[in-house]
């Protein structure tokens, strides 16, 4: 097998805005620390990603000390959110499930509802340890994950990116490609894998951490939208469809939960165990 390596990370967080690729993060038993702790959620309390709001590509957030965050968007002055201080949790659904987040503080409203046009709040979870527990037709007890879509960490590969961007210039719509890792907003990216090698990685190794693969990513519509633009198109979902169908999903990327926490870096070998 040839030499496997971390070529990027990258922690998002606020769910569905643009984040930051450090060089180093420690791992957490919930996903990359700093990662998807925080959400937008409309009146109902339904928590809001680029499948509603593609205009999200566009916002930015980098992690600050002790959790808060430091905003940006077009045409919107930078702002700074602080992590709430504990108080009532309120009830936000995520894909139709019940979990509880503290909601930050008005200015955090005011600042997103004024960029997407629409009234909205940002929340924070407090306790990933405890707030949401992983699917529990794959997980195992006591497993948790943060306001991600479903797991808590995402890795992909630049060679199976590289074999969809082949596939994509051979069918019916070539013009959208190539499309940039971006698109699939992984956690940890790997080079020096053989395309959809991901696929069959039940256990790997990175640094000091150890994951469990559970299974394939499924992917939906926010991959179809350009993350500089916040347009959207017919690929990758297309290609996908065609080329990548495992049960009902569409599948990209490998799905991870942590079972022993650490530190990854960028450059770290990535060492399949099973």
């Amino acid at each position: 097998m040839a030499n496997l390596y971390v070529q990027a990370l990258h922690v998002h967080p606020v769910k569905s805005v643009a984040g930051t690729a450090p060089d180093e993060v420690a791992v957490e038993p919930w996903g990359l620390s700093g990662d998807r702790r925080w959400a937008l959620v409309d009146a109902e309390g339904t928590v809001l990603t680029q499948r509603q709001q593609p205009r999200l590509a566009l916002a930015h957030a980098r992690p600050l000390g002790g959790g808060g965050v430091a905003l940006g968007a077009p045409g919107m002055a930078d702002l700074v959110v602080e992590v709430p201080e504990p108080g009532p949790l309120e009830p936000v659904v995520l894909f139709g499930k019940k979990i509880e987040a503290v909601v930050a503080a008005g200015a955090a409203a005011d600042w997103f509802s004024a960029y997407l046009g629409t009234g909205v709040r940002l929340v924070h979870m407090d306790d990933p340890a405890v707030r949401r527990p992983v699917d529990p037709d794959y997980a195992r007890p006591g497993e948790t994950v943060s306001l991600a879509d479903a797991y808590p960490v995402l890795l992909t590969t630049l060679a199976s990116l590289d074999a969809l961007n082949s596939l994509i210039a051979q069918g019916d719509h070539p013009e959208e490609g190539p499309l940039p890792m971006n698109r699939f907003r992984p956690n940890v990216v790997v080079a020096g894998a053989q395309p959809w090698a991901e696929d069959g990685w039940r256990r790997i190794a990175i640094g000091d951490a150890v994951f469990r693969g559970v299974r394939e990513c499924g992917r939906c519509i926010v991959t179809t939208t350009d993350q500089r633009t916040a347009e959207r198109g017919k690929e990758p979902l297309k290609t996908l469809a065609k080329h990548r169908r495992i049960g009902k999903s569409l599948a990209f990327g490998r799905q991870l939960v942590p079972v022993r926490t650490g530190t990854v870096r960028v450059g770290d070998e990535v060492r399949v165990l099973e």
